[in-house]
């Protein structure tokens, strides 16, 4: 993995677009450090949006009337939510920020999951093109970040996008269908996406979309075994 140090002060939401168009984006060492790095993986996590992994009872849940999804609608919340999961946490306020003038942009887009307890689980990222920059999730709820990521990938092929990069792939993501590649192959798929054009908002989900017509567009673009 390549990194090189740089001050936060330095980068605007302009520098941080121009970034992820070439496949590099920041993290900080945690939470109160001042700086941000730039990272380029070796190795590079995506979910083919045709290789999406739906168990049974991830289809049951998205089927149920158990969460509600929203988009958009509270980054904030949504923000706040992945910096303070357990463990380390790359998210400082500059990279706060930074995505939330990137959010205010339309850049930056969140995927939200609310039950009758609130704000559960989401997942926010950096939209350019028809490529997807998938940040960070968090779930309060069992299945609330899967839901997260199944709806926003029904989003990403409706509106027609190429490329849904996850940065790094973890074992959560991989049980969701997300693979790793390497950097050329990685730089094939990202300099052609974020040329072409997609929409984000072609899919209503929070007013439109039940988890019934989210499966239909999730398992009808799922490649042959």
């Amino acid at each position: 993995m390549s990194r090189w140090n740089t001050e936060a002060d330095t980068i605007t939401p302009d520098v941080l677009l121009r970034a992820y168009a070439i496949g590099i984006f920041p993290m900080a060492e945690h939470a109160d450090d001042p700086s941000i790095h730039w990272i380029e993986p070796h190795m590079r996590g995506i979910i083919p949006l045709d290789g999406l992994k739906i168990s049974s009872s991830l289809a049951k849940t998205l089927r149920s009337k158990r969460f509600e999804i929203r988009v958009d609608h509270d980054f904030k919340a949504i923000i706040a939510g992945c910096a303070d999961r357990p463990g380390d946490t790359w998210i400082n306020e500059r990279i706060r920020i930074l995505y939330g003038a990137l959010f205010d942009q339309g850049h930056v887009h969140t995927v939200e999951v609310y039950s009758h307890d609130g704000l559960v689980g989401g997942i926010y990222g950096v939209s350019i093109g028809a490529a997807f920059f998938g940040e960070s999730m968090f779930h309060r709820a069992t299945d609330a970040s899967k839901v997260a990521l199944m709806h926003l990938a029904a989003r990403l092929i409706a509106g027609g996008y190429a490329l849904f990069d996850t940065q790094f792939l973890t074992p959560h993501l991989a049980s969701l269908g997300g693979i790793e590649i390497t950097r050329r192959a990685y730089q094939s798929k990202l300099v052609p996406a974020v040329m072409e054009r997609a929409d984000f908002a072609a899919l209503d989900v929070a007013t439109h979309a039940n988890g019934h017509d989210i499966l239909a567009i999730l398992l009808g673009t799922r490649r042959a075994d």
